[in-house]
């Protein structure tokens, strides 16, 4: 039950995935007070987090030019530490978005039962446009609401894939060791699917 819980997972948990969860973060807090709500409760409607499939960078922080995008763009970095996939993260996240489709595949290898709720990022936030959300927004922004419309939104982009596999143009590119303009395009790239995320969270 809430909050409604997103899990980011890339290679090493420095790059791509660190930015995706405080990039979403970050949106929840702008959408709440937009709202005219407290974004302090961004945490308590929607949790944010990431790891890797590899644990070679555990307990490392952002790599600095993806921390440099993130603060850039309103997010924050402090507290964070790289981490390596375990299965009890999958099986306790309501979705699961990936930087690629190879990194899709070792979250379903590992839980088989999460192949409905794992999606590459591109993937997800194209399939996001397309959906269709029955019910109204909530009158009201409760965690027992944004949960229940997380959900809801979830498996209608499930349904919306049809079984389809990801596109190739759905990857993230692995921006590590090159330089800042590539993590600008890949934050582009991020801010593109969890916006429409956040705002369909928070109608």
């Amino acid at each position: 039950m809430p909050p409604f819980t997103v899990l980011h997972v890339c290679m090493g948990n420095i790059c791509r995935s660190p930015m995706a969860e405080r990039l979403l973060a970050r949106s929840v807090r702008e959408r709440l007070t937009r709202l005219g709500l407290d974004p302090q409760r961004a945490d308590e409607l929607v949790h944010s987090h990431s790891a890797g499939t590899g644990g070679w960078h555990a307990g490392e922080e952002m790599n600095p030019p993806a921390a440099r995008q993130v603060v850039s763009r309103g997010g924050d970095v402090e507290g964070f530490a790289a981490r390596k996939l375990r299965s009890d993260q999958i099986d306790a996240a309501d979705l699961v978005l990936t930087a690629t489709g190879d990194q899709q595949d070792y979250v379903v290898a590992l839980r088989p039962d999460a192949q409905a709720r794992t999606f590459v990022l591109g993937e997800f936030g194209r399939l996001l446009a397309t959906a269709e959300l029955a019910g109204p927004p909530p009158t009201e922004v409760t965690g027992d609401s944004v949960y229940a419309r997380g959900v809801a939104l979830v498996e209608a982009v499930h349904r919306a894939r049809q079984g389809a596999a990801a596109l190739p143009t759905d990857d993230l590119d692995d921006p590590w060791g090159r330089g800042d303009q590539c993590f600008q395009r890949i934050g582009d790239e991020i801010e593109e699917t969890v916006r429409p995320l956040a705002a369909l969270l928070l109608p």
